[in-house]
């Protein structure tokens, strides 16, 4: 399609073109002045037009000096700066007479002493038009008749900065549907670039995506770029580099004196290729490398990384631009190595690609390419390299290579064999990380085996907190929790400034929260998480394993809306995620539908869930995820298959000597697990055992207190007193879903009724409720968190009628609305009132009560009315803060 491109000038300008046209008999003299593609060209074609509208002829050449133009002819004259000095000087006369009416456009380079006089004589006169840039509003203005114009503005004003020339080239490209490139002439630039233009694939209707340059954009620049010289086209390519040169670095690069180089500059910003401040734009970027010869851009280039090694600059810049104008083959391979090595801490993925595009120009480093492989998470490619240097490489090569397949059969519960291949190794950090992957297996450390090619190392901060894990595991096992999270946190600490590139089989970090976790000390887990995820400790190869482990400690303080989100955003980044990982975020979606009481998201996560811990073997560092299987399979009526799993875990403990900071929470839901499977012998088992750990564990303290509580409430001998310091302990140790459900669980089994009260009110502190709030707030009359309508009556029966709110049949309370919600989801009466810690014959109460005051005739009418009165609290609640629903 054709894009109207009408002039756009601002209001001062178009108000000088209407004076010029209001007196066609009055003399004047302009100068119209801007670099090539600023629209010089069209401001003279639109002063010709008004002039031909009032009647006057128009000149477009320079007459001799002897045939001055007749009287009322409008001389307009385009390019003057390539004008010869004799036409200059003619011009310059007919202005000092000031009886003509012309309009002179040039650019401010070449600047000739001729043109200089004329510009003089014609600022005399008036000032000249000085033309500049688009601002945003014109160039969407210029975008008016393309489709998508307003996602396609900002692209383009970014693309172009706004010059004119340049704009209309790229909205005329990526308006139109993608046509084969136009010949070129032979021998001209365009012949030269087809192979290397870049293609645009179709966007919608037909249009090219405003992603990357289409080629008939950049071909149109091949005639700008064919006038300028060699030198200033080395320039351009210099510059399209991307990194900041100086004036003195061009020149070095040029072999040119900084004289020479302002007048390269000067040349190509008169030629509308750099902007006002010598920035090259990212479309003039494209056409320059595009339409260069390969020849030109691979001298170019290579003398420029070679200045950059040379001083000693950072070159990862350099090849990341080049990189991005798909130039990387020009670079060098000391280039691309020393590029990648910068590129392994923050950009290990980059790192890679580098690597390899070095090892494709002959330079051997698929050593370094491994290891940045494995730091970006792609383990596939780590193991396969680190695989085939372990075959045949030099010694140091090999060490390197067994520490990486190492490193990456441990992220995929290959521990057995990722010890071998640390032992192997024989670096000190590999022995350390060999120790935790046995103690994690409860494994005999044994020989060290054969001696490996890299027997000793400097101390390193990798080598320091390799061993500070190895410390920490062990004093979890043998030692004190505080000892064992202490050390461990330590090791965190000293990986924090620079913990990016070393190769771990788990984090330090993790491993403290998971200490942390089991001895009951979330908050310090989830500062230690925390600033590993801010100080990035392992790379992407570990990022997901802090998340989640985050959103665990989430779940476990009743914040499943929280703990959600914080899973599904570890396991949206990056690719597919490794057993260890993948175990952890399946539990971690069934232990928030446990939480929510949501039996079919259990139900649809119990075979994903099963499939992960059948993938990873049972270690130490897995047990959490496994007891939070065990209650689900218990939910489910699918103990049964998870019973190998929980045997190969109690099996390993017992090789450990059951170490209480790792037991006790494997018998905490073992305790629940056997509740849910109506296995009183069992329960009564895991309470013994945290029992005789309670003296060796805050956690194991806290939980059998509790668990002795959760058995008698089970039997039918609540006492309040006991249960909710019980439940007391639990929350202070951050378990608060835990402490809610004990006290929630207390009250509606017993039958005293000041009892019930004082326990539902504390389970619903316990949850992040309010007792006592005033109507229409969190635990408000009716509500949440008040008495009424949401307790249970002596013998389960309804609250007495003056109990209950009077509303208008128009409206429910805040304790109907969340009966009605969770009607509408599916979940049963029972799973009702587990959830509002009410009994299931009162959430009966409450839905006869609404069918009766909605006048509904059957529960079919019930439900659609229910819907729309729902779907209308929604939409006025919208925007406002959700409320985190706690529950059973």
């Amino acid at each position: 399609m054709t894009v109207e491109r009408p002039l756009l000038l601002s209001r001062e300008r178009r108000s000088l073109l209407d004076r010029l046209a209001a007196d066609p008999a009055a003399p004047f003299a302009l100068a119209v002045t801007g670099p090539g593609g600023h629209g010089k060209t069209a401001l003279l074609g639109e002063v010709a037009r008004r002039c031909r509208q009032a009647g006057q002829t128009v000149l477009t050449t320079v007459p001799a000096a002897t045939e001055p133009p007749e009287p009322g002819t409008v001389l307009l004259v385009d390019d003057a700066h390539l004008l010869d000095d004799t036409r200059l000087g003619a011009l310059r006369a007919l202005v000092d007479t000031g009886r003509h009416r012309i309009v002179v456009g040039y650019r401010p380079w070449p600047r000739c002493p001729a043109l200089v006089e004329l510009a003089d004589a014609l600022r005399r006169h008036a000032e000249p038009v000085l033309l500049v840039p688009f601002n945003p509003e014109q160039t969407a203005a210029r975008c008016a008749a393309a489709p998508e114009a307003a996602r396609l503005a900002d692209h383009v004003h970014a693309q172009t900065a706004g010059v004119p020339r340049d704009v209309d080239r790229l909205v005329r490209a990526l308006s139109a549907a993608p046509d084969p490139t136009p010949p070129a002439a032979p021998g001209s630039t365009l012949s030269a670039a087809s192979a290397l233009l870049p293609s645009a694939a179709p966007g919608p209707g037909g249009a090219a995506s405003p992603g990357e340059p289409p080629q008939s954009a950049l071909v149109e620049f091949g005639p700008d770029l064919d006038r300028l010289t060699p030198d200033a086209r080395s320039l351009l390519l210099a510059l399209g580099a991307g990194v900041p040169l100086t004036v003195d670095l061009l020149g070095a690069l040029l072999d040119r004196t900084p004289g020479a180089v302002a007048e390269l500059v000067a040349a190509a910003r008169a030629a509308g290729l750099l902007t006002a401040d010598h920035r090259i734009t990212p479309l003039v970027r494209r056409a320059v490398v595009a339409l260069s010869p390969p020849t030109d851009r691979t001298a170019v280039w290579h003398r420029l990384v070679d200045q950059r090694l040379g001083r000693g600059g950072p070159v990862l810049p350099l090849v990341s631009a080049l990189r991005t104008v798909g130039a990387l083959g020009d670079c060098p391979a000391p280039a691309l190595r020393t590029a990648a090595e910068e590129a392994l801490a923050e950009q290990p993925a980059l790192a890679a690609e580098l690597f390899a595009a070095a090892t494709a120009t002959g330079s051997s480093a698929p050593g370094r390419q491994a290891v940045a492989a494995l730091l970006a998470g792609d383990l596939d490619t780590a193991l396969r390299l680190a695989d085939r240097l372990l075959a045949g490489a030099a010694p140091d090569d090999r060490a390197e290579a067994a520490a990486v397949a190492a490193t990456a059969l441990a992220h995929r519960g290959q521990t057995g064999r990722s010890v071998e291949l640390y032992r192997w190794s024989g670096t000190p950090a590999a022995a350390a990380f060999a120790e935790v992957g046995s103690l994690a297996t409860a494994t005999p450390t044994g020989d060290a085996g054969p001696a490996g090619p890299a027997a000793g190392g400097p101390p390193t901060l990798g080598a320091g907190a390799a061993r500070l894990m190895a410390e920490g595991v062990r004093a979890s096992i043998d030692g004190t929790p505080t000892t064992a999270l202490s050390t461990l946190v330590q090791a965190a600490a000293l990986l924090e400034p620079d913990g990016r590139t070393v190769l771990l089989p788990d984090s330090p970090a993790a491993l403290a929260a998971l200490a942390g976790v089991h001895c009951a000390e979330l908050d310090i887990a989830e500062r230690v998480l925390d600033r590993a995820t801010a100080s990035g400790i392992g790379g992407p190869l570990l990022a997901r394993r802090h998340l989640l482990l985050r959103a665990w400690i989430l779940m476990l303080r009743g914040r499943t809306a929280a703990a959600a989100n914080a899973a599904a955003a570890a396991t949206a980044s990056g690719g597919p995620l490794e057993s260890r990982d993948l175990l952890f975020a399946t539990t971690l979606e069934l232990g928030v539908a446990r939480r929510n009481s949501d039996l079919g998201a259990l139900q649809r996560g119990w075979g994903h869930a099963l499939d992960a811990v059948v993938r990873h073997p049972v270690d130490l560092f897995t047990l959490l995820p496994l007891g939070e299987l065990a209650i689900a399979a218990a939910r489910l009526g699918e103990l049964d298959r998870l019973e190998p799993h929980l045997q190969l875990a109690r099996t390993l403990l017992g090789r450990l000597g059951d170490p209480p900071l790792w037991s006790a929470p494997l018998h905490w839901s073992g305790l629940h697990a056997a509740i849910l499977a109506d296995r009183p012998g069992t329960a009564e088992e895991h309470v013994a055992a945290l029992t005789a750990a309670a003296d060796h564990s805050r956690y194991a303290a806290v939980a059998a207190t509790a668990a002795a509580s959760w058995v008698d409430v089970l039997r039918g001998t609540v006492a309040p007193t006991r249960v909710e310091a019980a439940a007391r302990g639990l929350y202070d140790a951050g378990f608060c879903w835990d402490a809610a459900r004990l006290a929630g669980q207390a009250a509606i089994r017993t039958a005293d009724r000041r009892a019930m009260t004082a326990l539902l009110d504390c389970a619903r502190v316990f949850q992040g409720r309010h007792a006592g709030a005033k109507s229409g707030t969190a635990g408000g009359k009716g509500g949440p968190g008040g008495a009424r309508g949401g307790q249970r009556p002596p013998g389960g029966a309804a609250p007495p009628a003056a109990e209950v709110d009077a509303v208008p049949r128009s409206e429910l309370s805040e304790r109907e609305h969340e009966v009605a919600e969770l009607v509408l989801a599916g979940l049963t009466y029972r799973e009702i009132g587990d959830r509002l810690f009410i009994s299931a014959k009162t959430v009966e109460h409450h839905v006869a009560r609404m069918r009766s005051r909605l006048n509904c005739a059957n529960r079919t009418e019930l439900l659609a009315l229910l819907r729309t009165l729902v779907a209308e609290r929604m939409a006025v609640a919208a925007g406002g803060a959700w409320r985190e629903r706690s529950t059973t």
